[in-house]
């Protein structure tokens, strides 16, 4: 009697393994996601890369020209990954559905297509008719690019070897399965393989390969998290759909900076660079509207102005509300605090929303003064002196503090035309004189409040 085959049940979250099924994932705590797969009789995936002999070399004896980037005459595409792409990287780009990750990668093959580079695009979420269709209405005008519908792990990675691509796109990796392999495509063990293979295949053969992926509910990468960790870099391409811009962010870079971003807007001809966010950020600002401020955020190299919003208003509630977008929760709650008691404004009874025009994400502590700039504004109803601007960090006993990249911040204020610079005191020392723009020194919030309102 033959024995009956034990299952290996696997969670699709985060590839946890265990020898029997749970409703809930001990590895993760998400419920309802282990899923039974037959072992393997095989090796570990990719193990038919293993057997090549390799041998310890001393590092000074490897020769190495560095290879130069491939620019994609995209410039904020090529600014998120460093001055361009690095021959050989692998990059798992993602977002929401919708926001324009494949439109992205079809413009990025076709500027190198039309430089004369040969690229290869390979969906499996689409026919080659439907990539035609997108590609007459984005007027790539790229005719020589290879486009394919394929699934298949092997059959991919054979077409790669035989056309010797100059960069590829796999769109997406959830689709794409390896039939040896009993689970179905978007699964733990099939993300895995065709993650382990690609990246084998990118790195021996030198071709840039972008692998274009999912995302859960909560904004993650869906897959294991080993993918994100196997790749050169991961991009996140961010954005609402309600809105028509778009920032491509690094949150992995073996090559660059993560810091830097990259805005888009979204047009009927595809996504078009935009080169000054600050003045696209700022085009339809209300003036002399109480609750609204501007103040300079350091994307990167790049200062960008931005419009931090707030609104306190009296609540039928017994607990108030506090909605946050584009800013960081905690930092608007300890501002708060903050002002109700140095400042003596009671907010504890307001509903308290908190904005950042334009769909931008801003973390750093410099735009705190702005936080408690824009609510007192609110909460007094009084406007913010136009052409002003603040910039610094709030400590817990109402300080203003020092912040970094001030004299890049204040120089873009005076670009856009702002006259007043409200700055942390021991940051005067660090901006030269510029001309048509006052800056003050402040060192408490209260100082702040009254020199503005």
């Amino acid at each position: 009697m033959k024995k009956k085959e034990r299952l290996i049940f696997r969670c699709q979250s985060c590839g946890h393994e265990t020898h029997q099924w749970m409703g809930k994932c001990p590895g993760c705590g998400d419920w309802d996601t282990l899923s039974g797969e037959k072992p393997k009789n095989s090796t570990t995936p990719g193990a038919r890369f293993s057997r090549i002999k390799t041998a310890a070399v001393p590092m000074g004896a490897i020769e190495f020209d560095e290879d130069p980037r491939i620019v994609t005459g995209i410039q904020e595409f090529d600014r998120v990954l460093g001055g361009g792409i690095v021959p050989g990287t692998l990059v798992l780009i993602g977002g929401d559905p919708g926001v324009g990750k494949s439109t992205l990668m079809l413009q990025v093959l076709s500027g190198l297509a039309k430089s004369g580079r040969k690229t290869l695009y390979v969906s499996g979420e689409e026919s080659i008719r439907q990539i035609k269709m997108r590609g007459n209405r984005l007027s790539s005008g790229a005719t020589s690019m290879l486009v394919a519908a394929e699934t298949d792990l092997d059959s991919i990675i054979s077409m790669a070897e035989s056309e010797k691509p100059h960069a590829m796109v796999v769109d997406s990796i959830q689709t794409v399965y390896n039939p040896e392999i009993a689970s179905t495509p978007g699964s733990v063990t099939q993300i895995r393989e065709a993650s382990i293979r690609l990246l084998n295949m990118a790195k021996q053969s030198g071709v840039p390969l972008f692998l274009v992926g999912h995302v859960t509910k909560i904004g993650a990468i869906a897959g294991p998290r080993i993918m994100e960790h196997m790749v050169d870099t991961v991009l996140y391409f961010e954005g609402d759909r309600s809105h028509v811009f778009r920032i491509l962010r690094a949150v992995k870079n073996r090559f660059g900076s993560t810091n830097e971003i990259g805005v888009f807007e979204m047009k009927e001809k595809g996504l078009a660079e935009v080169p000054n966010p600050s003045e696209i950020f700022l085009a339809e600002r209300s003036v002399n509207a109480p609750g609204s401020v501007v103040t300079a955020s350091m994307e990167g190299t790049r200062p960008i102005l931005i419009e931090v919003q707030g609104l306190a208003s009296s609540s039928g509630l017994g607990n108030p509300r506090r909605t946050v977008l584009g800013l960081d929760p905690n930092r608007v709650a300890l501002i708060a605090a903050v002002m109700e008691k140095r400042l003596g404004i009671n907010l504890s009874g307001l509903d308290i929303f908190m904005n950042v025009a334009g769909g931008v994400k801003v973390v750093e502590p410099a735009a705190d003064l702005a936080i408690g700039v824009a609510l007192a504004s609110s909460f007094l109803d009084m406007a913010v002196p136009e052409g002003t601007t603040v910039i610094g960090e709030i400590g817990l006993t109402g300080e203003i503090r020092a912040v970094g990249h001030v004299e890049a911040r204040v120089k873009e204020a005076a670009k856009m035309g702002f006259t007043r610079c409200l700055l942390p005191q021991n940051s005067i020392k660090q901006v030269p004189d510029i001309p048509d723009l006052v800056i003050q020194g402040v060192t408490s919030l209260k100082q702040v409040v009254e020199l503005l309102f």
